[in-house]
């Protein structure tokens, strides 16, 4: 293969390979969730309020970092996003809406194509750990239900 080609590389592998190099006893544990009751759209969502997860935090956002809910109008113009990894030199984070498309989402409930948008959108942090991502998870999830949202898009940077 020449190296003009892409190659595939296992992000499970790099993972249980970075881990064992840096001393730990047990290989990675991905997290499985077989009891979450997931379930596909409705077939019309016409009448579906939707929500929207980000990782990105609204700029001057105090440290540490935890699950945040925060007004989907107006739409924030700049977020924070800095300190988290994506590939810097080949592309940047000027256009809110790449990670934060509220903006397509509003237009999607104009058109009819869906219900509503939630009123608030929900952020939480990129973190590894899994205790940290139920905790995330379970907030997120009382936001949503509080906003009556239907079905969530999840859209890391």
């Amino acid at each position: 293969m020449s190296e003009s080609h892409r190659r595939t590389v296992s992000y499970i592998d790099k993972s249980r390979e970075y881990y064992a190099a840096h001393g730990y006893d047990k290989p990675y544990m991905w997290a499985r969730y077989p009891t979450v009751p997931f379930t596909g759209p409705r077939p019309d969502l016409s009448s579906a309020t939707v929500g929207v997860v980000t990782t990105t935090f609204p700029v001057g956002a105090s440290m540490p970092k935890k699950a945040y809910a925060q007004a989907s109008d107006p739409i924030p113009d700049k977020m924070f996003t800095a300190d988290l990894s994506w590939d810097k030199d080949a592309t940047h984070t000027d256009d809110v809406g790449t990670y934060l498309p509220l903006a397509a989402v509003n237009e999607a409930a104009q058109s009819g194509l869906i219900g509503s948008v939630a009123p608030r959108f929900y952020g939480v942090p990129t973190e590894y750990s899994q205790r940290r991502s139920h905790a995330d998870a379970e907030q997120v999830l009382k936001w949503a239900i509080e906003d009556d949202v239907d079905v969530m898009l999840l859209v890391p940077l």
